[in-house]
């Protein structure tokens, strides 16, 4: 009998084990007892108790056997350690294919040595019917049903007093049963514990919610070198199962790049970035990357043992999409027409309609966010909400079957070119500030409207608009060779004479001084006199003085520019053009700081008045560049730094960013003067790093050159010519936000921390690190990495070398914290 209940208790049948237990049956009868030793025919409680301890270990239950490597997750299997040492229910959710279940079973599996009576999974995939939900809960935990009791009162009663950790795997589909069964058993079980894997949460009392995010993916505009797997959990991810697809897979440079591509375009979903890497067994890396458009097609041929909704990605995007209501389905395609994030505003401007209306659309908004559909984020003016790439390109599949795709691109559209005109208008306010950084947010939304305008045949003049008022913001954010691009091709959509492509063409013009382009410059300012000319508009007429002006100025041809400045500035006063009058000021005022005029003073603190009474901040920064630099060149250094100084704490929270640039190189002129070699040569190197991101020559006006060289030199001098690269470099290594508060002289305590680089541990060392992190000893890593316990000593060694530490214990604080290393 002994050896009975001992094989009961291994399998997990407790309950029918304690039942052996009893005697006499209940039936009655009287007989000797079954066990020898036992008195009086019917074990004690203490002895049951004692029996059961001994024949069943004290970790039980039924989490299945890794079948592969588990990839990342330790801030999210932090997280939810944290939140079960003080939460009864914590559910996972996250879209299809996110790894909710592997995160499950590996949090589950960490904590397993807290549960006496076991961790056991419950998985609800195979089951289609409600009312099967306890059945498959009994069944999971190897109980009987009692004959005459409800299944949830059976399961109460066999479970009383057990302290154990349930793993309720795939809620989705028997969403209200899985909670209604989740809250009964918790109501009576006060030693349970669950966690839940759902797209969507239970909504049940004592919930918690763990969000499983994407892997973080590669950057795809980073330099990804061809150990970037020990940095990126995705990449990990795609190297490792292209290893096991096709026997060994080490990723060249080139392979790794396109790798770092591949994952991110994937939106580092792990089924995605699986399903891709087993193509690898007939395809390259560039190859794969090529047929990501078709991706649907090309991710079909997942592992036959999984679940039928993860054998293809479309599969698993169709199950979440059959689980949604028809308004819901509707909802998510109209919004796939959004790029990157949408706030409230434009999901209401440009989804809602006679179907839909506006009255229950964040309804909708809300049921989609529940299912994991769409991200909730924070933006700038309020919330936004997000799709990923993948589960975005699913929801547009849908708009073109219906022969939708051009209508909901066209509203989008529409919004965003109004939403680009009222930010023209209201530059020169107080809330331009407000759209410099509304419209950096919107900027992916933007690039899919100007592309929307190039594609569809009769939507140019939008277009042309738009990237004609966009010209400013680029100006300010960077990426003048992007901005450059959308007007080019606007203009050549665009060959009617209009209002709209003089404006273009004196964009492209001042962008293309900016770049450098002496020779494109002038031809835009022939074009748009004769553009003026062709359409009588005394507008177009000034623009393109000032065009003419400003392309003398960066000649150095100050006594054209000059005049000419000054007869643009008159004529945009008569005309109330008051953003016009203030760059044309700003401009008068540079041109005689730099021939030496005595009216520079005069006229830059005219700038800023203007600026001032308006609360134009964006472009005080300029105003106040502009009075640095005159200080600098009267050689009254401590001025030009406070001055300086000043310009920087208003750019950067206005992503002004080419004003941040110039800021930061004429920072580094006066440290420079001032004796202050060391500092200014790191700022020299932090305004290059700047200069080359934008995409605009040093420093723009030509014979601000000489200043820099002048500095270069004198640094040289002084430092010497290895020591000044060394600092120089260093200064190109700091992120341009950490620059600016070294500038302003924020105290290290204060400032935002520099992003460590992650330590080159290999993929193994990190795997011991994050055992190390779980407390495990050599010998219990070894035996789970199928190692020697020297062969993981040694490794415990190297990690400790490479990391700087001196204890397992700081390895454990650092696996826990550190986050997956974005490029």
């Amino acid at each position: 009998m002994l050896r009975c209940l001992s094989t009961l208790t291994r399998r997990g049948n407790t309950y029918n084990a304690l039942q052996m237990l009893e005697w006499p049956p209940r039936g009655g009868a009287s007989a000797s007892p079954a066990v020898p030793g036992v008195c009086a025919g019917r074990f004690s409680r203490g002895s049951k108790e004692q029996l059961l301890m001994r024949t069943s270990p004290r970790c039980q239950g039924n989490l299945p056997a890794d079948m592969t490597s588990f990839v990342g997750r330790r801030e999210e299997l932090a997280a939810g350690r944290a939140v079960l040492s003080r939460t009864r229910l914590l559910t996972l959710t996250g879209a299809g294919g996110i790894g909710k279940t592997r995160l499950a079973l590996r949090l589950a599996a960490q904590v397993a040595r807290a549960y006496a009576f076991g961790v056991w999974r419950v998985d609800l995939a195979a089951v289609e019917q409600p009312d099967l939900v306890g059945h498959a809960v009994l069944e999971s935990l190897g109980l009987d049903h009692e004959t005459g009791r409800p299944i949830m009162a059976a399961l109460a009663r066999q479970l009383q007093g057990r302290r154990m950790l349930l793993v309720v795997d795939n809620c989705e589909h028997l969403l209200e049963a899985s909670a209604t069964a989740i809250a009964t058993l918790l109501a009576a079980l006060p030693d349970l514990q669950v966690i839940a894997t759902s797209r969507q949460a239970l909504a049940v009392e004592g919930e918690h919610l763990l969000t499983v995010p994407p892997l973080r993916a590669p950057h795809p505009d980073a330099l990804v070198p061809a150990d970037a797997t020990v940095v990126n959990d995705a990449l990990e991810l795609f190297t490792q199962r292209g290893a096991a697809a096709i026997g060994a897979f080490a990723p060249t440079e080139s392979d790794a790049h396109a790798a770092a591509l591949i994952c991110h375009r994937l939106d580092g979903i792990p089924l995605a970035v699986e399903l891709a890497a087993a193509r690898l067994r007939t395809m390259t890396c560039q190859e794969i990357l090529q047929h990501l458009d078709d991706r649907f097609h090309l991710l079909s041929r997942g592992s036959r043992t999984a679940l039928p909704r993860h054998h293809t990605l479309l599969a698993a995007l169709d199950w979440s999409f059959d689980h949604c209501t028809p308004a819901e389905q509707l909802l998510w395609a109209r919004m796939s027409v959004f790029a990157g994030s949408a706030d409230r505003d434009a999901v209401e401007a440009v989804c809602s309609d006679s179907v839909v209306s506006a009255a229950e659309l964040f309804d909708l908004v809300a049921g989609l966010v529940d299912k994991s559909v769409l991200i909730r984020e924070d933006g700038i003016a309020g919330v936004r909400f997000r799709m990923l790439e993948t589960i975005r390109a699913y929801a547009r599949r849908h708009l073109e079957t219906r022969s939708e795709l051009a209508t909901w691109r066209r509203r989008h559209r529409d919004h965003y070119h109004q939403l680009v005109l009222r930010a023209d208008q209201e530059w020169f306010t107080q809330r331009q500030t407000m759209w410099m950084a509304r419209l950096h947010e919107e900027r992916s939304n933007l690039r899919a409207a100007l592309s929307f305008c190039l594609e569809e045949p009769g939507e140019s003049e939008p277009g042309l608009d738009m990237a004609a008022a966009l010209w400013c913001h680029r100006l300010g954010a960077g990426g003048l060779e992007e901005e450059r691009h959308w007007l080019a091709q606007t203009l050549t959509m665009s060959p009617e004479p209009n209002r709209a492509k003089a404006s273009a063409v004196w964009s492209d013009g001042w962008l293309a001084l900016l770049r450098g382009d002496h020779d494109a410059a002038a031809s835009r300012v022939a074009q748009c006199r004769a553009l003026a000319e062709t359409l009588g508009d005394e507008r177009a007429s000034t623009d393109a003085e000032q065009l003419a002006a400003l392309a003398a100025l960066f000649q150095d041809d100050f006594t054209t520019a000059i005049p000419l400045l000054e007869d643009t500035l008159s004529r945009y006063r008569v005309q109330g053009a008051l953003g016009e009058t203030w760059s044309t000021l700003f401009l008068l005022g540079l041109a005689c700081c730099l021939a030496d005029d005595p009216r520079a003073a005069d006229l830059s603190r005219e700038g800023l008045e203007l600026c001032e009474r308006h609360d134009a901040r964006w472009s005080r920064s300029w105003s106040l560049w502009l009075s640095g630099l005159l200080h600098l060149l009267h050689a009254e250094y401590e001025q030009a730094a406070d001055l300086l100084q000043e310009s920087l704490r208003l750019g950067w929270p206005a992503h002004n960013r080419l004003g941040v640039a110039q800021s930061l190189e004429v920072l580094a002129w006066t440290r420079t003067l001032q004796g202050r070699a060391l500092e200014g040569a790191e700022l020299l190197g932090s305004a290059q790093r700047l200069w080359r991101q934008i995409g605009s020559t040093l420093p723009g006006v030509g014979c601000l050159l000489h200043h820099r060289t002048e500095c270069e030199a004198r640094l040289r001098g002084e430092l010497g010519e290895d020591r000044f690269l060394s600092v120089l470099q260093a200064g190109e290594a700091v992120m341009p936000h950490q620059a600016v508060e070294r500038a302003l002289g924020v105290p290290k305590s204060l400032r935002q921390p520099q992003e460590a680089p992650v330590a080159s541990l290999t993929a193994r060392e990190r795997q011991v690190a994050e055992l190390v992190s779980q407390g495990l000893a050599d010998k219990q890593i070894a035996a789970l990495l199928v190692l020697s316990p020297r062969t993981v000593h040694g490794h415990v060694q190297r990690i400790l070398v490479k990391l700087g530490f001196t204890s397992r214990t700081q390895v454990a604080k650092w696996a826990d914290r550190k986050p997956s290393a974005a490029p």
